[in-house]
């Protein structure tokens, strides 16, 4: 089977390529950049067998004007790109494992799949138009998936190499009040969810990237200061954030209380399902 994988060299797509390789796929990069023409798409992609996107800026940054055009054009318009090359080609993959995020969600309510009480900010807007890019792909009769991404925890980088440094130092707080709620997965078990659902081709549709068991941000800080022995009375307020992040601080202090209700039901197995489990992995290596 052979998997074409856009955004193979971000922190996610390197840990997601050594995996598949290990089971026995054959996986190729995709670069799509605003000059990248779909012809050259087309061809990349004729006769594969699964597309995996995971494009897309960081989105923890400041969100000025200038950075949402990027923000956008990262996500919608290589997805869109991607679609159009899907109708050319004469052999078109059969799956297309989109990334996606639990910021889609609203701050409310507890969500899973069947959820429709979703976002109205900026982050939630993006989110549905990226999944709504992706589902055109349907129309070609391509299988589609989802992935709503909560926040992906690793030894090797991503959020929690933002949050370590100052925990070790003694400097971790909590953010904010402490108690929006965190949906969360570890890499491990990322990437062997998208194995998972290249193999279960009966799922489609969104399909939640979390743990069963989100966390409150102060119960978190509490847990990393525990397991590092270090204090955690450092708090970072919530006007501080604010003021660092703009509009982009609402990923880091905006609840979402998010259930794998679909892997759960189709009997995938996480390694980490608590978060004791997985920051003592990630703490040790």
């Amino acid at each position: 089977m052979r998997i074409i994988i856009c955004g193979m060299s971000g922190f996610v797509g390197e840990a997601l390529s050594h995996h598949l390789v290990h089971c026995g796929y054959t996986v190729t990069p995709l670069s799509i950049r605003p000059s990248t023409s779909i012809e050259s798409i087309t061809e990349q992609l004729d006769g594969a067998d699964v597309i995996i996107n995971l494009s897309g800026a960081s989105i923890l940054k400041r969100w000025t004007d200038s950075y949402k055009k990027i923000l956008h054009s990262s996500r919608i318009e290589t997805t869109q790109k991607l679609v159009r090359a899907i109708e050319r080609c004469a052999h078109p993959p059969q799956t297309l494992l989109n990334a996606s995020a639990v910021g889609v969600y609203d701050s409310y309510y507890q969500h899973d799949e069947n959820s429709r009480y979703f976002g109205n900010d900026f982050l939630a807007t993006l989110v549905q138009e990226w999944e709504d890019a992706a589902l055109e792909a349907k129309a070609l009769d391509v299988r589609v998936c989802l992935m709503r991404f909560g926040v992906v925890y690793g030894a090797e980088g991503g959020a929690m190499a933002k949050m370590l440094p100052p925990f070790k130092l003694g400097l971790g707080g909590k953010m904010g009040d402490g108690f929006q709620m965190i949906s969360w997965i570890h890499l491990d078990d990322l990437v062997r969810a998208c194995a998972f659902l290249i193999e279960n081709k009966a799922i489609s549709g969104a399909v939640n990237f979390t743990t069963p068991e989100p966390i409150c941000n102060l119960r978190q800080t509490n847990k990393i200061g525990h397991y590092l022995r270090r204090p955690t009375c450092f708090s970072l307020p919530g006007f501080l954030v604010r003021l660092v992040f703009g509009e982009g601080s609402s990923v880091m202090l905006d609840s979402k209380e998010v259930y794998p209700k679909v892997l759960q039901e189709a009997g995938f197995e996480f390694l980490y399902p608590n978060f004791d489990e997985a920051i003592q992995e990630i703490i040790r290596n």
